[in-house]
C-alpha cells in the first residue's frame, strides 16, 4: 500500500516540474524529480507504484490546470495564476484537482497543501493557500450539492410520470 503523503509530495514536485518545463516523458520527469531540492525524495528508494501513482496525479492536475486557474481567479481576482509563486500555484492546482475529482476530501487536500507550503514556500503562503482552497472547496461542494438535488428532483419527477411525461395515473385503466 502506498503512503498517500509521499504520493502527494512526489506529485507536487512533479507538477512543479511540469509547470516549469511543460510536458515531460516519464524518464525526464523521474530525472527532474530526482534532482529536486527535496531531501525526503530519494528516487532510488521510491517504489515504482508510488512513483506511477504520483506522476499520474501530477499529470492529471497539470491537464486540469485551466479549470483550477479559473476557479482561483474567481475566488481571488487580484491573484490570477501568473501572479502566484510557482510553488503556491502547483500546490493550489494539485489540491484543487484532488478536491474536484473526489480523490481526496477538501479537508485532507487543503491540510496537505498547507503543510507542503510551510515547508516549501514563503511565510505567508500557507494562509494564502488555505484561504483560496477553502473558498474553492466550498464552491465545489455547493455545485455537487446542487447536482445531487437536481438529480433527486429529476428522479422524483421521472417516478411520477409515464414515458410520455404525463403524470402516472394512480389506478390502472
Amino acid at each position: 500500500m502506498s503512503d498517500p503523503r509521499m504520493v502527494r509530495r512526489l506529485a507536487f514536485v512533479a507538477l512543479f516540474q511540469l509547470d516549469a518545463r511543460g510536458e515531460l516523458t516519464d524518464d525526464e520527469l523521474v530525472a527532474a524529480v530526482a534532482n529536486s531540492e527535496d531531501p525526503s525524495i530519494d528516487a532510488n528508494r521510491i517504489a515504482k507504484g508510488v512513483q506511477s501513482e504520483a506522476f499520474e496525479l501530477a499529470r492529471a492536475a497539470y491537464a486540469d490546470r485551466k479549470r483550477c486557474d479559473d476557479v482561483m481567479k474567481n475566488v481571488s481576482p487580484e491573484w490570477p495564476a501568473y501572479r502566484q509563486a510557482a510553488v503556491d500555484r502547483a500546490l493550489l492546482r494539485l489540491a484543487h484537482f484532488e478536491i474536484y475529482s473526489g480523490r481526496a476530501s477538501a479537508a485532507l487536500a487543503i491540510d496537505s497543501a498547507v503543510e507542503l507550503a510551510k515547508e516549501f514556500s514563503t511565510e505567508k503562503s500557507p494562509g494564502f493557500i488555505n484561504a483560496l482552497l477553502d473558498a474553492a472547496g466550498k464552491r465545489i461542494a455547493g455545485k455537487k450539492s446542487k447536482k445531487i438535488a437536481s438529480a433527486a428532483s429529476d428522479a422524483s419527477t421521472d417516478d411520477a410520470s409515464d414515458a410520455t411525461g404525463e403524470p402516472a395515473s394512480e389506478e390502472p385503466s
